[in-house]
C-alpha cells in the first residue's frame, strides 16, 4: 500500500488498516479498555489535588483516535462500566463511581468519540492537526471533569480549576506533543507496508 493510498483513503482510522471482523472489533474494543486501565496505573499524586496525573487520558485519546468514534466510545464505555462494577483499574487502582475524579472518566468517554470522529476526517495524519485534536479531546475531558470535581468535592469553580485543571496543563501539552509525532508517524509507516 503506498503512502498516497493510505493518506487519501477517506474515513479510515489506523484500526481500519488491519483486517476487519466482528471478533477483531470486539478484541480492539477490549484491548482499548485494557490499555486505558493499564495506563491509569501510571499515576502520580498532585499535591493539593484529589486528581492524580495519569497516563489514562492519553491512552483514552489514543484509543479514540486509533479506533474511531464508535469503537473508541465503546472501548471507554467498557472501561467505565467495568471500573464502576469493581475492576480496580481507575487511577491509583480505584474502582466505583464514588470518586471525586469520576467526571474525568465520563469526559474520556465523550472525548474518545470526538477525537475518533476527527480522526475519520484525517485529523491524525499531520502533526499540527493531531495537536489540535488532542487539545480538543483534553478540553472535552476537562469540560466534564472539572465541574464534576467541583460538585463531588464541594469546591467553588475557582478551587476546582486550581485543583483539577491548572496543575495538568503542562502534562497535557506534552501528551499533545507525543501524539503529534506518534500518530502521523504511524500513518507514514503504514503507507510503507
Amino acid at each position: 500500500m503506498s503512502t498516497a493510498t493510505v493518506t487519501t483513503r477517506p474515513g479510515a482510522v489506523l484500526a481500519d488498516l488491519l483486517p476487519a471482523s466482528r471478533v477483531r472489533d470486539v478484541a480492539r474494543v477490549v484491548g482499548g479498555a485494557a490499555l486505558t486501565g493499564l495506563a491509569a496505573q501510571l499515576s502520580v499524586p498532585v499535591p493539593g489535588s484529589p486528581v492524580p496525573v495519569t497516563g489514562q487520558t492519553f491512552a483514552a485519546l489514543l484509543v479514540g483516535t486509533a479506533l474511531g468514534a464508535r469503537r473508541g466510545f465503546l472501548s471507554l464505555a467498557l472501561y467505565a462500566v467495568a471500573g464502576v462494577a469493581g475492576v480496580p483499574w481507575f487511577a491509583q487502582g480505584e474502582s466505583g463511581a464514588g470518586m471525586v475524579s469520576f467526571g474525568y472518566v465520563i469526559g474520556m468517554l465523550l472525548a474518545s468519540a470526538a477525537v475518533g470522529a476527527l480522526a475519520r476526517r484525517g485529523a491524525d495524519r499531520s502533526p499540527l492537526r493531531m495537536a489540535g485534536t488532542m487539545l480538543l479531546g483534553e478540553a472535552v475531558i476537562y469540560a466534564v471533569g472539572v465541574p464534576y470535581l467541583a460538585l463531588a468535592a464541594h469546591l467553588s469553580a475557582s478551587q476546582a480549576i486550581a485543583a483539577g485543571l491548572t496543575p495538568f496543563l503542562i502534562g497535557d501539552a506534552l501528551k499533545a506533543a507525543l501524539a503529534m509525532g506518534a500518530l502521523p508517524a504511524a500513518w507514514k509507516l503504514a503507507g510503507k507496508r
